[in-house]
Parts: structure tokens; sequence; C-alpha cells
């Protein structure tokens, strides 16, 4: 299952460095001048899950397999780019293929980094941002409001009910808000995601500060964080230079490092976590002894399509799931354990998967 979260922000705010770091690659390049990134890499991150060790050690498992999340690191946007300045069209285009946004802003001062408006202020930025795709999405609604006139006066009611969520979304937008806050009826929700605006995505702001604040954060990532609550939005503050750095060191080297900033964990976990809550995501696991490993699905998916995430041969002949949460797998040594106990439960077709289960699917054929 393809989970992408693009990267997005001004030129020179630390995208690039920060998807090095969560890749531990140099696929993109840190540079400092605008589209340095013109072509999108996209790099696998395994979601730190420490459920994860302690399943595997309880069922004697050989291999430990995470779940997996896909971050798309996408060039740079400037004041513009709904008009194509800075190559946005193209820009634009990778932003409507992802299904959340991650929007890195400029949270440090120093001038040996250039800003590309030669200052330093996170929320202009994400106003700056937000604006192009808010303009992109109004030019997008205009064509299709065209082309759905015809259908609709043909009497197809598939295109009235787009017309209808398209209207609603113009309106906010049209009062300079994004197309997510749209006044809709929450069963709307799902419909209005698949006509792919870019201002219906969800969005998680990273403040990327300097060394000094990452424990603790600054001025402008609390200014960032007060945008963040009144949008319903996620906010992370993250140093993409610390988190370069700790990405080449060892683990123990690193735990040292982060012990001296007076930080509990790398700030990419807290991203990449992040970024799966804002997905909707979940984690189930499998445990035995060949292996221990994590699945994603979205959260109110029932067991036989869980059971289609490990096989499409598990959803057709689905019989019913063996179901234990993890905290009484731990706590009762397992599956015999928690059997004995009476904490294993037989989940049938209706059964909506919750984080945390560890899950058996007995199935036909």
């Amino acid at each position: 299952m393809g989970f992408r979260c693009g990267i997005v922000g001004l030129p020179n705010v630390g995208k690039s460095t920060l998807f090095n770091a969560l890749t531990r690659t140099a696929a993109a390049q840190a540079a400092n001048f605008p589209f340095c990134t013109i072509e999108p890499n996209i790099g696998e991150v395994a979601v730190p899950d420490p459920r994860l060790e302690r399943l595997a050690r309880i069922a004697g498992s050989k291999e430990i397999i995470p779940t997996r999340l896909s971050f798309v690191d996408i060039a740079g946007l400037v004041r513009g780019a709904s008009k194509g300045e800075g190559l946005g069209n193209q820009f634009l285009a990778n932003i409507r293929e992802v299904d959340a946004i991650a929007h890195v802003l400029r949270c440090f001062e120093g001038g040996d980094v250039t800003h590309v408006e030669g200052r330093v202020d996170p929320v202009a930025d994400a106003q700056t941002v937000e604006t192009e795709l808010m303009l992109a999405d109004l030019e997008s609604i205009e064509r299709r409001m065209q082309n759905l006139a015809r259908k609709i006066k043909g009497g197809d009611k598939e295109a009235a009910a787009q017309a209808r969520l398209l209207e609603a979304a113009r309106a906010v937008l049209e009062e300079g808000r994004p197309a997510r806050l749209a006044a809709i009826a929450e069963e709307d929700r799902p419909a209005l995601a698949r006509l792919q605006l870019l201002t219906t995505k969800p969005v998680l702001y990273v403040c990327n500060v300097d060394e000094t604040a990452a424990a603790t954060g600054n001025a402008h990532s609390t200014r960032v964080a007060e945008m963040a609550a009144a949008q319903g939005a996620g906010v992370v503050v993250i140093s993409a230079a610390i988190e370069a750095e700790i990405a080449l060191l060892e683990d123990e080297e690193r735990a040292e490092f982060l012990a001296d900033l007076g930080l509990a964990e790398p700030g990419l976990d807290r991203l990449i976590r992040a970024g799966y809550q804002l997905l909707g995501l979940i984690t189930f696991f499998t445990a035995g002894p060949k292996e221990t490993r994590a699945w994603t699905v979205p959260k109110g998916t029932l067991a036989p399509q869980a059971a289609g995430v490990i096989h499409g041969d598990f959803e057709r002949g689905f019989i019913r799931a063996e179901t234990i949460s993890c905290d009484d797998y731990v706590a009762f040594g397992g599956e015999a354990g928690a059997r004995e106990a009476g904490k294993m439960r037989l989940e049938g077709r209706g059964y909506v998967v919750q984080d945390g289960d560890v899950m058996h699917f007995l199935h036909s054929g």
C-alpha cells in the first residue's frame, strides 16, 4: 500500500537536508540555491514502533519487519507557482500525487543560508505556499465546473454530487481558507478527498530549528504551533542539521549524542510517526517463529480487508481472525498465554481492526 507524504516548502528551508536524513542517503542534492531538487525524490522509511521488538522477543521470531512510509521530496515552491513561476506547474503536479503534506518551515536565523524572500518568517512562508495551492485549486475548480455543467444538464447525478462538493470547496477558498475546511457532511469527506484538490490534503507543519532549540523550540516555532492549532493541523519541531548528523552515527553514538542535546529520541522518529498519524493509518501485527511483522491499514479497516493486505487470497477466503491486543500478548507471554487467559478473540467480517492488534487470519483455499 503506497502511502506517500510529500515534503514541501519554500527553497532553502531544509527540505532536502531533512529528506537525506530520513532516507540516510544523499539522493536529494542539498545545495544553497533554489530549485536544486527538480525531480521529486522518493524514499521509504521504517515507521519506528517499540512494540515490534517486544512481540518478536516473546514469539521467538528470526526476523522483524517494520511497516513503511514513503516520503517525497518536492522542489521548493515560490510566490507565483500557481501561474508557473519557478517550475511551479511541475511542482504542483507532484504535490497532487501525495496523500499528505509535511510543510517544512524555516524557524532558524543565520545569514549563511539564503532565504528566497530575504527574511525569516515561517508563518508568512506557510501562507505563501498555501496561497499558491489555493489559487491552483480555484483554477482547477473553474475548469472542472465547466466540464460538469454539460453532464449535469444531461441528468448525471454523480456530476451533480461532484459539483456540489466543488462549490463548497470554492466557497472557503474564496475566503482565503483551504478546501479541507469546507462545510460539508462528514460522510462527504472521502468524496471530497477523491477530487484531488491540493488544499484538501492533511498538513503537518515541520519547524526546522537550529541545534540550540531542538529540544525546546523557539519563538518562531511557537508562532507556527499557534497557527497549526487554529487550523487543526499537526506540528513537529525538528533540527534538520542535527538529524543529518545523527543519520551518520552508530546506535551507541546516537544515543549519547541525543542525551547531550536533551532529546529522548531522534526528531525524525517523531516526524515519521506524525506523518503516519496524519494519513489516518494504524498498525496491526502478525507474530510467529519466522517473523514478527507490522502492517499498515487506514483507520476503520475491516478484518477481511486487513487480511487482504497480507495476501489477496486471505481476503477472498476470509473465515475469521484470531485477535489479541498487543498489551495482552505481552502481558500473558504470547499467543498460548493470552488464549488460556481468555484474551484471544475470534472476530468476523464486521470487525474493525484496532491499532496494536496481533492477528492470525483463518481462511479457505
